[in-house]
C-alpha cells in the first residue's frame, strides 16, 4: 500500500495577524507573530464547510490523476468540523463525488493528530482483499469554532481541505506508531456536548482566563499544557520510530510535522539534530489547520518533488491527548499544488 496522490484546497479569504490590534496590544503583535510564525491564514466564508474544501480537493486529485470515481472502494472523512452531527459527512461526500453506492463510507473525529490515525486506517483497509483504493478526505474549518476575541486561539487557526488517495501496490515499507493519554483531555476541549448538554447559556460569550472571550461551544486550549506535552513527546516518539525501523535520521528525506507553531517546530529540528531544509513548513501562510496541516504542508511545499522514491516521517499531536509518527515510503506520489476554493 502507499499514497498514490495528494491535493489540498484553501479558502481565498486571507486574514493577516498584523491586523490583530483589536485583540493584542500593537507593541506586542510583532513578537507574537515571530513566536508562532504565522503571518496570515485562510478563513472560510460563512457558508463554506470543511467538506466543501475536501470536495474540491478530491475533484482536483481525481482530475489530475485520471481517477475513475467508480474505482474508489472506501471513503474516509477526517474532521472535527463536520457538516452535521447526523448524518456522517462521508455519506454526503460519496453522493457529491459520484462514488458508487458500494463505496464504504465513514467519518473519523480526532484532534490535530487525526490525519496520521486516519491514514493508518486507510492503509489497513487498502490491505484487505477486495479493496484497492481508499480516498481519505481531511479538512477543518476551525475558524467556525474559535472565538475571534480569544487571544490564545484566534491568531493560530486557519482552514483547509485535503484529499489523499491510498491504493494497493508495491510502494515500499511503511510503519505507524501511535500514543494516547486521555488524562490530558482537559488541555484542549469544547466544553458543551453530550456530557454537558447544550443550553441557551452555552451560547453566551464570557470573559474567561486572562481576558479571553469564548462560549462553551468554542475551543478552549491551555497553550502551556499543550506546548509542554508536545515538546516532551514528539521528539521521543520519532526516535522510537527510527529505532524500531532500524533507521537513522539521516536516512529520511523529509520530516513533516503538524504545523502547530514555529517555536515548536524549531525545537523539534534542534532536538532531533536534523537539517531544517528537510523539514518543510507552510505555517507562515496558512497557520495551524489542525488535522489537515500535514497533507497541506506536503501539497504546499513538495508538489512535483515526490515523483521518485523518497522516505518521509510524518508526525502530529493534539487533543486527546494523542500523538503519533509514521515512517512512509513515498514512491511516485503525485502531489497537486495547493489551490483556492
Amino acid at each position: 500500500m502507499g499514497i498514490k496522490a495528494l491535493s489540498a484546497c484553501v479558502p481565498p479569504d486571507v486574514v493577516y495577524n498584523k491586523d490583530l490590534g483589536y485583540l493584542i496590544p500593537e507593541e506586542e503583535i510583532d513578537k507574537v507573530i515571530n513566536n508562532i510564525g504565522i503571518e496570515q491564514r485562510r478563513i472560510a466564508a460563512g457558508d463554506v464547510t470543511a467538506s466543501d474544501l475536501c470536495f474540491k480537493a478530491a475533484e482536483r486529485l481525481m482530475a489530475d490523476n485520471d481517477i475513475d470515481p467508480s474505482s474508489i472502494d472506501v471513503l474516509l472523512f477526517m474532521s472535527q468540523t463536520a457538516d452535521y452531527r447526523i448524518p456522517a459527512t462521508s455519506c454526503l461526500l460519496q453522493h457529491r463525488l459520484g462514488l458508487p453506492r458500494e463505496t464504504m463510507c465513514f467519518d473519523i473525529s480526532l484532534g490535530c493528530s487525526g490525519y496520521l490515525f486516519a491514514l493508518s486506517t486507510a492503509y489497513a483497509y487498502a490491505s484487505m482483499e477486495g479493496i484497492n483504493r481508499v480516498l481519505l478526505l481531511d479538512g477543518e474549518t476551525f475558524s467556525k469554532i474559535v472565538n475571534r476575541r480569544d487571544k490564545v486561539d484566534w491568531p493560530l487557526y486557519g482552514d483547509a481541505g485535503t484529499a489523499t488517495l491510498v491504493e494497493k501496490g508495491d510502494y515500499g515499507d511503511s510503519t505507524f506508531m501511535f500514543y494516547t493519554d486521555g488524562g490530558g483531555a482537559d488541555a484542549l476541549k469544547i466544553h458543551a456536548g453530550m456530557r454537558n448538554p447544550i443550553t441557551p447559556q452555552s451560547c453566551v460569550e464570557r470573559e474567561q482566563e486572562e481576558g479571553n472571550i469564548r462560549s462553551d461551544l468554542e475551543v478552549f486550549m491551555d497553550g502551556m499544557d499543550v506546548f509542554n506535552f508536545a515538546i516532551s513527546k514528539v521528539p521521543k516518539s520519532i526516535k522510537t520510530l527510527l529505532k524500531e525501523t532500524d533507521k537513522a535520521i539521516e536516512d529520511v528525506d523529509y520530516l513533516v510535522f503538524h504545523q502547530a507553531n514555529r517555536f515548536m517546530m524549531d525545537f523539534f529540528v534542534k532536538k532531533l539534530k536534523v537539517d531544517a531544509s528537510r523539514v518543510p513548513s507552510c505555517i507562515d501562510r496558512y497557520g495551524n489547520t489542525s488535522s489537515a496541516s500535514v497533507p497541506l504542508t506536503i501539497a504546499s511545499e513538495l508538489a512535483g518533488q515526490l515523483d521518485g522514491k523518497h522516505s518521509m516521517i510524518m508526525s502530529a499531536f493534539g487533543a486527546g491527548l494523542s500523538w503519533g509518527s509514521a515512517l512512509l515510503t513515498m514512491n511516485g506520489c503525485k502531489v497537486s499544488p495547493v489551490f483556492d476554493y
